[in-house]
């Protein structure tokens, strides 16, 4: 099933923040719906955020009551406005948006029909598009994993990160497919533990081997030598390879490159931010601190103590074996080759 579809006038997707306990699904019939469903992530992960601002703008349109396509390009407008403010380090929610509203503007002098048709076409192109990609990385990807491999991988970049398939597990998958023998070692991912409730999800369903690991736990299994590659998602990567992603990976990546282990990245093309030179320049969101100070509503630190919560880390392109795309296997320091 797809993480997010826009179904006639509405967007349905699936409700991240109740699996694995069930499995519910979300309509939402507005921007401002789908902008509280990224903010109170409902829907995550850096592709799915993409489809999600997209199909906003497409239900905006859709449920305009405009006559005039000029004011149903400044509905559009405001949307994108509200959208932009969720979460501002997914580069693909920015991405889709200005795709989106780039053929909106094309559009504009004509009618509010050619309008309305034109920006839900390109949303379920993003949508397609996606699920595409996201096969073909596998494919490209699925050549770094060898017979009998464990894998360890952080946060969730699976299907749910995505429309569908995912990213690196989508790499997963598709050596999976390939015939290969295939396990996988998951962190939990504190605060909110995409890992331990969707990483682990999406791979016993598919039968995928997974084993669940707490986030402090990384540096000995490796140790151990539990670990034959690392592959994890992206959120945004900066032109010179720098990779912004769920807080945490820059402490797996160090730690792989103390003990030797392959630290892969797997992300569309569209997560590449050529206009952001350095991770320096990528801004981090911080989150609410009762992620951190509480748990199902249990008290898990005293009242009034300093928290910060950063949600996302930068991990530096020196500490990065490659990066996986749609358009092949990079170096990290040479970006530019997978978009000739």
């Amino acid at each position: 099933m797809r993480t997010i579809q826009l179904k006639n006038d509405y967007i349905e997707l699936i409700d991240q923040t109740v699996l694995p306990k069930r499995l519910e699904f979300v309509r939402c019939q507005n921007a401002e719906e789908v902008a509280q469903a990224i903010e109170q992530m409902k829907i995550r992960g850096a592709p799915a955020l993409g489809a999600a601002a997209s199909m906003a703008l497409a239900v905006t349109a859709l449920h305009s009551r405009a006559s005039d396509s000029g004011v149903m390009f400044r509905e559009l407008k405001a949307a994108t406005n509200r959208i932009k403010r969720t979460r501002p380090t997914a580069a693909n929610l920015f991405m889709a948006l200005n795709r989106v509203m780039k053929v909106a503007e094309e559009s504009v002098a004509g009618s509010v029909k050619e309008l309305r048709k034109v920006v839900v076409e390109e949303a379920e192109a993003i949508a397609e598009e996606n699920v595409k990609i996201n096969r073909e990385m596998g494919r490209q990807g699925a050549q770094l994993i060898q017979e009998g491999n464990t894998v360890l991988t952080h946060c969730n970049a699976g299907a749910l990160a995505c429309v569908d398939y995912g990213t690196a597990l989508g790499v997963i998958r598709a050596a999976r497919d390939q015939g290969k023998e295939v396990s996988v070692i998951a962190t939990e991912t504190r605060p909110l533990f995409q890992g331990s409730r969707l990483t682990t999800w999406e791979l016993k369903h598919d039968g995928i081997p997974v084993t669940l690991i707490i986030d402090g736990a990384v540096g000995h299994i490796m140790s151990e030598g539990n670990v034959d590659l690392v592959i994890v998602g992206a959120d945004r990567i900066a032109g010179n390879g720098d990779v912004a992603n769920k807080i945490g990976t820059y402490s797996i990546a160090v730690l792989a490159n103390r003990h030797d282990i392959p630290f892969y990245v797997a992300a569309p093309t569209s997560t590449i931010d050529p206009q952001t030179r350095s991770g320096k320049e990528i801004e981090i969101e911080y989150r609410d601190p009762s992620e951190v100070t509480s748990l199902g509503g249990h008290k898990l630190a005293p009242d009034g103590i300093d928290v910060s919560n950063p949600a996302f880390d930068v991990t530096p392109a020196n500490l990065i074996t490659k990066i996986i795309t749609e358009n092949g296997v990079s170096e990290p320091s040479e970006l530019d080759s997978l978009f000739t």
